[in-house]
Formats: C-alpha cells, sequence, structure tokens
C-alpha cells in the first residue's frame, strides 16, 4: 500500500516575512500529523526569496517541537555543501532531540548557483566519486566506525534514515548500489522517472539498512472545492517555475486568474513538462489522478508538494488530498 508524505518549501509570500513562513512552516507540519501523513520534509534550497528552508537542521527542530509523532527530515541536505561531519552531528542532535523520527535524504547538487556554492566555500572541481564517499563517511560517523579517528558527538549510535535523492540516474544507481532507499524528483523533474525506477528496481543490492527497494516520488497536488478553485491557486506555483527558469526566482506570488492561458506557448509548454506528476483539481479529480500515478509506477510513497500563497488554502489542500487518498486505500 502506497504511504503518503509532504514535502515544504517553506514559502516566503510576497508582502510577507521570513519569520512568518516559518510560523506556517510549524502550523503545517502538526496539520499534516494531524492528518496522518507519513513523514513532513524540508529542502535545502539557498539564495532564493521565496524559500524559507536554508539552514534545513534549524527549520526541523522548529517542525519537531510543534510535532509529537511523525517523521521529520531533509529532503534534502546537499552534502556537497558541508562536511559529512557536520550533518551527523546536526542530524545526531535532531536524533536525540525527537528518537526514532529523523529521516536524512541526501543530494548533490548545491541547492542553487555557482555564486552560491562559492559563498559556501564548496570545491567547484567536483569529482563525481566524491559524493558516495562522502555517504559513506557519513555512515560510519553515524555507526561510531572507530577507524575514523574522531567521534561524531552528537552523531554516533544515533538512529537516522539515510535516503539518496535525485533527479537522473545517477542517484537511482547510487541508492541502489548503496542499498538505500530512493526518492527521485519528478515533482519538477520528471523526464528520467520512468528510467530511474526501472533502473533502481532492478539494480537494487539489498544491505543492512534496507532488504528491499523503497521508491519515493515527489508529486504535486493543488486541490480545492472545485477544480476551477484549484487551478486559480496552483497559479502561484507556476509563476514560481516561471521566474526560476528565467534566472528570476521572487517570493511567492499571489495567484492569477487564466495565469496559464496568459503565457507565451513555450511558457505554456514548459509547465505543462514541469507540472506532469501533479493533480490540480478538487477531490474528485485529485483521487483519479493519484491512481493513475501510482497504477503506472507502482510507487511504494508519494511525497505531496504544494505551493499556494494563501496558508489556509494550502492546509485545506492536503486535507482534500488526504480525503482522496483515503479512498484511493479502501477500495
Amino acid at each position: 500500500m502506497t504511504s503518503f508524505s509532504v514535502l515544504d518549501l517553506v514559502p516566503v509570500t510576497e508582502g510577507s516575512d521570513v519569520a512568518a513562513a516559518l510560523a506556517n512552516a510549524a502550523d503545517l507540519a502538526a496539520h499534516v500529523e494531524t492528518l496522518g501523513y507519513k513523514r513532513y520534509w524540508v529542502a535545502e534550497h539557498h539564495g532564493m526569496p521565496g524559500i524559507g528552508s536554508a539552514a534545513t537542521s534549524l527549520v526541523l527542530a522548529h517542525a519537531g517541537a510543534a510535532t509529537s509523532r511523525i517523521r521529520i527530515g531533509a529532503g534534502g541536505i546537499m552534502l556537497p555543501n558541508h562536511s559529512p561531519l557536520v550533518i551527523a552531528e546536526q542530524f545526531g542532535t535532531l536524533a536525540a532531540l525527537f528518537p526514532g523520527r529523523i529521516d536524512l535524504g541526501l543530494g548533490r547538487a548545491p541547492g542553487s548557483d555557482q555564486r552560491v556554492a562559492m559563498a559556501l566555500r564548496r570545491n567547484l572541481q567536483t569529482d563525481p566519486n566524491q559524493f558516495p564517499r562522502d555517504i559513506m563517511e557519513l555512515q560510519a560517523y553515524f555507526a561510531g566506525d572507530p577507524d575514523l579517528g574522531i567521534m561524531a558527538v552528537p552523531g554516533a549510535g544515533e538512529q537516522v534514515e539515510i535516503w539518496i535523492l535525485g533527479s537522473s540516474l545517477f542517484g537511482a544507481h547510487l541508492a541502489a548500489m548503496l542499498g538505500l532507499p530512493y526518492a527521485f524528483a519528478s515533482h519538477f523533474a520528471p523526464d528520467a522517472m520512468d528510467e530511474a525506477i526501472e533502473h533502481y528496481r532492478t539494480k537494487f543490492q539489498p544491505s543492512e539498512h534496507l532488504k528491499q527497494p523503497h521508491l519515493m516520488l515527489g508529486y504535486n497536488i493543488f486541490a480545492a472545492e472545485t477544480d476551477e478553485e484549484a487551478r486559480f491557486l496552483a497559479s502561484s506555483m507556476q509563476q514560481a517555475f516561471v521566474a526560476l527558469r528565467t534566472g528570476r526566482p521572487r517570493k511567492l506570488q499571489p495567484p492569477v486568474e487564466g495565469y496559464h492561458d496568459s503565457l507565451p506557448p513555450s511558457a505554456r509548454a514548459m509547465l505543462d513538462n514541469v507540472l506532469r506528476a501533479a493533480a490540480i483539481g478538487g477531490r474528485q479529480t485529485v483521487e483519479a489522478d493519484l491512481r493513475r500515478f501510482i497504477a503506472r509506477t507502482g510507487t511504494d510513497e508519494i511525497i505531496v508538494t504544494c505551493q499556494m500563497f494563501d496558508h489556509e488554502a494550502r492546509k485545506r489542500s492536503y486535507s482534500i488530498a488526504m480525503d482522496a487518498i483515503r479512498s484511493i486505500k479502501t477500495s
């Protein structure tokens, strides 16, 4: 049976600020816990005016304090930006604060452009083997491996569930080779999804961490009382995608009536491609689209993301989505 989780981009809306975005993040985490979602994840992004989760471990501590049961985690930490020891200490601290609830999704992208990478003191001369080596070093810190010559405190002995993230075959190959759960970013980069799924499942090697493959797919859901209202509310996210692809990221904008149809053909085509893993509509539309996506992919887990300008509308979207999910699970 497919399980369902939440990816929160901690949107900073036009006319508001990061403090309000963080308050909304804690409120959303508590809300989706009540609804029965399995995980609440946030992602590391830098230099993005509309995303408030750059200090990912701090945001997770904030969300953890607002909840009591839901798993909380990074979807993900961009490991090339950090030393494995620092991440072991940060997520070891989270695991000590919230035992049995911490996930650590790891990606190899910088989370922004080269200017941000340089500001983070990241080595831009990338070695394709460095990311796998960093993951194994991180695992060794959590295991308390004495051969490292240093112990991660906090970190050593803590139970942190490690995931590999990706939007290409690289992550699928690495997750399969290491025997780790794999999350594919189909919510914004669906092009390689089918090939990555096949590669991960067929090449998976069981490990002490995972005996059989576990696949999570990103999925956009914009749900409302009617299809028309959902399309209107989804236009904030559509504006964000267009702004990002044209190199002009900004705060999340209010929805615009007829936004998609007002765009030039090239921009509409870009959005239609990006949103192939999406459901936009009322409960029945969302349920039908979810059923088709699950039947096509057979995914073990779906992580739902929803960028809406109005926080209460976003909470309502997750509630409607869960109504659709319950119908799927009971049929």
